[in-house]
């Protein structure tokens, strides 16, 4: 028989059967598809070899009218900016302490613990103090060790305790300091409550019908440039303003606006935030002007060019709208002439009118979900997000996004933590990407894709926990965790094809699987002989014609029924599967593979590999029909 062309449309099918989706890919692994034919995704390299404490759930880049290029980034431990590869640690401080006399006492039993004694305390477990102004020994423990920042171990009654190395040499209470609290840390993950309705909210489990226990949400960190200032805050708290232009140097922590000269009616809380087109400051889901209490569906801003005025007068355009559709506003956007407002069930077009009413709210979208606050994203004034069951799409109007990966992503998928869901972007190659925890993981894992130009999906596995596309840094940059540390890096993607968060950086481990298609007509059995390789690994950086040259490994799976499986062939007069080594100048292998339909699998196990594969053809010869 003639050679027998395979080819295959981009893109995996995982909704339907290997056999339904014929002609077609179900499989894949850190691989991407380009002008139709599936290649490696690029490699990753660490950003700078300096790390930072804590799971990172915000970053955004931005470049100063100076020509500083700064990157801040929040996690549930603190609050960086970025610059040069030093992550400058700006997390506010939310109380100043001056003790006088006793504020420390030891005890010789405890060697390794030294308690502070402020009936003011702000510490929680976990969280970070700096203390200053301590002179000469405290009880045989030097100011050295004692000036400085340091970790609450655990707390008493208008006291709490921290870490030392030097044991005291006698017991009591003594000292001058002045004790620095910063804002107090935020969890990694979401922890459930003791029972219902712990949290803020109930919120519903995907195909339960029925509404979760809700308890401590993980820390989240919402932040947006004001010129060359930004304005920041964790979800649930404050409002915080760093500037880059004061004098005070990069170093200096953020500021609580509400205690800034000249500050009015500033919200005590909020949700999201973002500054508009207009220089407006917008929060959501925070107290109105004139009250204390939280109002999830209410949308505030602050006055044009002022964040520091928010109570609407005559002379300003600071105000607010309560929302109606929804039970809580979840998160907003800039989009092309308007600003896009998701709460749990709906989305609003909100647009800039001028006095009198300064913002008119549309309702655009409803019936709908959200999967978190950091789900959705706005590519070319195209708004795409994740929500609880399915993805969506709006253009002009809210439409499902259709999905040919859905099942695989939401059948393995750990709604406790959907709201470590990140949607990014790949602006290069027309992708937006959600990083997502799979159904045994208590961190984002996997990450699946959607390719915009082509219309079509793909996913992965990669342990990230936040994820942009930054022309400021060439590509997108990304945050790996290690909870056992609590350390932080952040990686380049797209940088050469190697795996650089290990030493010596490792392969990638791409791999993609075709759906099974018919050997000739599928009806009898027939016999691959010869395989013609179509890849190419232009691009590479491992050497050519040696032992380390680029190399893929091709499987072909045979089948006898389309039902059966891959190894159920019973004969041994040929075999079941081939795994076969192909290189860059590989011109045929010859196999002997018997079966009706047939799956083929492509791996790289190289490193510095970049590989493409085109259109395989394959020797078939009819071998009877049994």
């Amino acid at each position: 028989m003639p050679l027998t062309k395979v080819v295959l449309k981009p893109g995996i099918n995982r909704d339907d059967t290997r056999y339904a989706g014929e002609g077609g890919y179900y499989d894949c692994d850190r691989m991407r598809f380009r002008l139709g034919f599936p290649e490696s995704i690029g490699g990753w390299v660490e950003y700078s070899p300096n790390s930072f404490l804590g799971s990172c759930t915000s970053i955004f880049p931005y470049s100063c009218s100076c020509g500083a290029k700064l990157v801040a980034l929040g996690t549930h431990l603190k609050f960086y900016i970025e610059q040069g590869g030093v992550y400058n640690d700006i997390t506010p401080i939310i109380q100043s302490s001056s003790l006088t006399s006793t504020a420390f006492t030891t005890n010789t039993g405890e060697p390794d613990l030294i308690q502070i004694n402020d009936v003011n305390s702000e510490a929680t477990v976990g969280s970070f103090v700096v203390i200053s102004g301590v002179t000469g020994d405290i009880n045989g423990v030097p100011d050295t060790e004692l000036n400085g920042e340091h970790r609450v171990v655990s707390l008493g009654t208008n006291s709490f305790k921290i870490s030392i190395t030097t044991a005291p040499t006698s017991s009591g209470a003594t000292g001058d300091a002045t004790v620095d609290y910063q804002v107090p840390i935020g969890l990694p993950f979401y922890v459930f409550g003791g029972g219902w309705g712990a949290g803020a909210w109930s919120r519903s489990t995907w195909g339960s019908g029925v509404a979760q226990q809700v308890g401590s949400a993980l820390r989240i960190w919402n932040v947006h440039n004001y010129g060359n200032a930004i304005v920041f805050g964790p979800r649930g708290g404050e409002l915080y303003y760093w500037d880059f232009d004061n004098g005070a140097g990069i170093g200096q922590r953020g500021e609580a606006i509400s205690s800034m000269m000249g500050a009015n009616e500033v919200p005590l809380t909020h949700e999201a935030l973002i500054v508009s087109d207009q220089r407006f400051v917008i929060v959501l889901g925070s107290n109105d002007y004139g009250g204390t209490d939280n109002v999830p569906m209410l949308v505030r801003w602050s006055d044009q060019e002022n964040f520091l005025e928010w109570e609407p007068t005559a002379i300003t355009q600071a105000g607010s709208q309560i929302l109606t559709s929804g039970s809580y506003l979840v998160t907003i956007k800039n989009s092309k002439q308007e600003l896009l407002v998701w709460s749990d069930t709906s989305l609003y077009s909100m647009q800039y009118q001028g006095p009198p009413f300064i913002y008119g709210f549309n309702l655009i979208g409803d019936n709908m979900s959200i999967a978190g606050p950091n789900a959705a994203i706005v590519v070319n004034g195209v708004a795409y997000w994740m929500g609880r069951d399915k993805f969506y799409v709006y253009s002009g109007s809210v439409q499902p996004l259709l999905s040919s990966v859905r099942a695989y992503v939401f059948d393995d998928f750990n709604f406790t933590q959907e709201w470590q869901v990140v949607a990014g972007a790949n602006e290069e190659f027309n992708e937006v990407w959600w990083l997502y925890p799979s159904a045994d993981s208590l961190f984002s894992n996997r990450y699946v894709v959607y390719n915009y130009q082509d219309q079509i999906w793909y996913y992965g596995t990669l342990d990230r926990t936040f994820w942009v596309d930054s022309a400021l840094k060439g590509g997108p940059i990304a945050t790996q965790y290690d909870p056992d540390t609590e350390i932080s890096r952040m990686f380049l993607h797209e940088q050469g094809y190697n795996d650089g968060s290990v030493v010596p950086e490792a392969p990638i481990n791409s791999y993609i699987e075709t759906a099974d298609f018919d050997i000739a007509d599928g009806d009898t059995f027939s016999l691959v002989r010869r395989i013609i390789p179509d890849l190419t690994f232009s691009g590479s950086t491992n050497a050519n014609n040696n032992a380390n040259a680029p190399k893929v490994f091709m499987t072909l799976k045979p089948k006898r029924f389309s039902g059966s499986n891959y190894t159920a062939e019973p004969s041994n007069e040929v075999r079941r599967n081939a795994t076969i080594p192909i290189e860059q100048y590989t011109e045929q292998v010859f196999t002997r593979v018997r079966g009706r339909q047939l799956a083929m699998r492509i791996e790289c196990p190289s490193r510095g590999t970049k590989w493409r594969m085109g259109a395989p053809r394959i020797d078939v010869q009819p071998d009877g029909k049994k």
